[in-house]
């Protein structure tokens, strides 16, 4: 279903270390995006097999690609959860976020910046569909109001949600996930606020995409698609 684990580099490690989870701190409170603006221009979304080469290219490790291949996993249900309920989301879209949303993470570890803000950049540079540029954009915090009903923000906020429910390739509660990252980023009091203010997001999104799929996700294993 999802794109193979192709053969990469493994990361070279730094001195500087695991480049720390984006601080909310940094977003602007300003108006939500409008992503409408880039629809009916065929722009193309990239299939499995070109994240699977842009993996390549940009030489994600393989445990990188294990953890995005079971965030993928999440999303993709998420969506066919959402999808029962009358969404309208877009399957190629979902995944590629998915996919793709780590892709300059060990660049990052070896080299210092963000993450998200590099990635992202990376896909822009792909010339790739934008809206999988604001999936990898925003996929640690969503700066804006999470509005379920909007079905243009929807991708964003289920790849928000699912990375939070990921610890490297195993589903995971958002409790075990904020401990482990705040044992392996907590190293300063702002990091540790930025990484109780991304999950306390993670806790919000939940609950709503709980009450939007009929479904209580803290109990969803995500692996026979059944619940505990």
């Amino acid at each position: 279903m999802f794109a193979q684990h192709p053969r990469g580099r493994e990361n070279q490690s730094s001195a500087r270390g695991p480049a720390p989870p984006f601080a909310p701190a940094l977003f602007p409170k300003t108006a939500s995006p409008d992503f409408t603006i880039w629809e009916g221009l065929g722009i193309k979304t990239p299939s499995l097999e070109e994240c699977a080469a842009l993996w390549d290219k940009y030489d994600m490790p393989p445990h990188i690609r294990a953890h995005s291949n079971q965030v993928a996993r999440i999303v993709e249900i998420l969506g066919e959860l959402l999808r029962t309920r009358g969404s309208g989301l877009n399957r190629a879209l979902l995944l590629a976020g998915s996919l793709l949303h780590d892709i300059a993470k060990a660049y990052t570890i070896s080299f210092g910046g963000n993450h998200a803000q590099l990635g992202a950049a990376w896909i822009v540079r792909e010339e790739l569909h934008p809206k999988v540029g604001q999936m990898i954009l925003h996929h640690v915090y969503w700066p804006w109001d999470l509005d379920l009903d909007n079905e243009n923000m929807l991708p964003v906020l289920l790849l928000v949600y699912a990375d939070k429910r990921v610890r490297h390739d195993r589903v995971v509660s958002l409790q075990e996930r904020a401990e482990d990252l705040l044992r392996r980023y907590g190293h300063t009091e702002a990091i540790r606020l930025s990484v109780n203010a991304s999950m306390a997001q993670g806790q919000t999104l939940e609950n709503l995409l709980s009450e939007r799929t009929g479904v209580p996700l803290y109990e969803y294993t995500f692996d026979r698609r059944r619940l505990v």
